[in-house]
């Protein structure tokens, strides 16, 4: 019997070995598929860029004037947009996704807990042109109506579309938050207690400092989405170009309307510039920023999520 063991393991490598190899290469294709398009992006994008910068210089980076009937193209009040929704949306839901983990992960029972993360979890497959008619329909006005006493012109403002964004990125921050808060050895929490910690106290010093990384994880991946995000933010921002504020600290912009970088590309003017070889430089260039920023961001967060699994 020992023999014709033996003898099977002599006969040859087992079929699994070769599923795996299989699976392994096909990794690595599709993983090539992906960066070389990302390469093959950018590439692209920096070709047909290369007109704009050659008329504005640097100043297309940091010109705060866009009109291009006068062949101005100043970026910066877009980027300036870009940034004040992605650090409203950040503020408003970093805070709520977190404690959402934190009850979900430390004070649910298992089965309660996996129901209330396939609810969140399903906010994040609502389309974005969804968010965007729900906050036409509701948030503008209600935002409207809450900064009556500031005088707005309207509810369409750089702090509604933040608002709607931090909606859309909360299922991302509480998903991602709860998976890190899980993924702390159990024996920890009981080492903690043994010590003599309170529940709470075990929670603020022995696992969240643990899970830190993979929180902070969390957000960053969270604000490449809501530096990407485009039909919502489109639907509720105002769209009003050359809106920089004399005082880059002051709240008071936030309430009127303004332009990022993605509702300028998903407007009308980028089939407007398509005829005219530099207006369509300078769009091709609002998009490479994007997509070098955004990838930065998400890279970055996906850099910080795997070293918390290993």
């Amino acid at each position: 019997m020992e023999a014709s063991i033996a003898s099977r393991f002599r006969s040859g490598p087992l079929p699994v070995a070769r599923g795996v190899n299989v699976t392994k290469g096909l990794s690595y294709g599709f993983t090539f598929v992906a960066v070389g398009t990302l390469l093959f992006m950018l590439v692209l994008f920096c070709w047909q860029s290369v007109p704009v910068w050659r008329h504005e210089g640097f100043r297309y980076f940091t010109g705060r004037r866009w009109f291009y009937r006068e062949v101005m193209f100043g970026m910066m009040p877009m980027v300036y947009g870009t940034a004040v929704v992605s650090i409203i949306a950040l503020l408003l839901a970093t805070p709520i996704g977190i404690g959402a983990a934190i009850f979900s992960s430390e004070y649910l029972p298992p089965r309660i807990r996996f129901a209330v993360k396939i609810t969140i979890e399903l906010l994040a497959g609502i389309p974005s042109v969804v968010y965007g008619l729900l906050g036409i329909l509701f948030l503008r006005n209600w935002m409207y109506q809450l900064l009556t006493p500031f005088d707005p012109l309207s509810g369409d403002s750089l702090l509604t579309a933040g608002v709607l964004l931090s909606v859309m990125v909360l299922p991302t921050i509480m998903t991602l938050s709860d998976d890190a808060l899980h993924g702390v050895p159990a024996v920890q929490r009981l080492a903690a207690r043994g010590l003599g910690l309170t529940r709470t106290e075990t929670m603020l010093f022995t696992v969240l400092p643990q899970a830190r990384r993979g929180i902070f994880a969390a957000v960053l991946l969270a604000l490449g989405r809501a530096l990407g995000e485009t039909i919502a933010v489109f639907l509720v921002v105002g769209r009003q170009d050359n809106r920089w504020p004399e005082n880059l600290f002051s709240p008071q912009p936030w309430i009127d309307a303004g332009q990022t970088l993605t509702s300028k590309l998903g407007g009308s003017e980028t089939n407007i510039a398509y005829g005219d070889p530099l207006h369509w430089a300078a769009i091709i260039g609002l998009g490479l920023v994007l997509l070098v920023i955004v990838a930065m961001v998400t890279l970055a967060g996906a850099r910080l999520e795997a070293r918390r699994d290993a």
